[in-house]
């Protein structure tokens, strides 16, 4: 490829990998899930499949033990954080939601967000604003996550989700405008 312009000699190699001519570039990001939930077990299944190093959240032992991803390590707090982790928050309901949160945006993560529907209040601000969380740590936090394609499901929620993390990780906007 001697010659190519930069961005030539990427779309070659990119269409290598897509071919199977070339291996997937290994990616060294951690994809955190925070609560054990239908939409955690996709999101870190297909988080692994692209790459990311998948990592279970689950303060509440119970939970964690009925959690269906073998794959994916479970630890009870978010620890460890570093520029190279995206927090994904998959159950905006739970009562452990402002400490969890606390503790995520106190470490480096690169990326943190919370499921939710944006024509409803976020539960997490008040939260966070209980426990001291200044407002410039809190304004850090995406919500709603992942791209805007009408997702319902479990799987098409992860899937937007994780779609959304590989158009930021690029620094894409996502969608259909290239």
């Amino acid at each position: 490829m001697a010659g190519q312009t930069g961005g030539m000699a990427e779309e070659l190699a990119a269409c290598d990998v897509a071919h199977g001519k070339e291996s997937t570039p290994t990616l060294e990001r951690t994809l955190v899930a925070v609560f054990a939930s239908p939409v955690a077990s996709f999101l870190l299944r297909y988080g692994r499949d692209l790459g990311f190093r998948p990592l279970l959240v689950e303060p509440d032992a119970d939970k964690a033990g009925g959690f269906d991803d073998p794959g994916s390590p479970i630890v009870p707090a978010v620890a460890g954080l570093d520029g190279e982790t995206d927090v994904v928050v998959t159950d905006h309901h739970r009562t452990e939601l402002g400490p969890v949160l606390r503790d995520a945006l106190s470490g480096g993560a690169r990326w943190i967000g919370v499921m939710g529907n944006p024509r409803h209040p976020a539960p997490h601000i008040p939260a966070l604003r209980e426990l001291g969380v200044p407002d410039e740590q809190i304004e850090r936090m995406h919500r709603p996550i992942g791209l805007n394609i009408g997702s319902r499901t479990p799987a098409e929620i992860a899937i937007a989700t994780v779609a959304g993390l590989i158009a930021d990780r690029n620094g894409k906007p996502g969608g259909f405008e290239f």
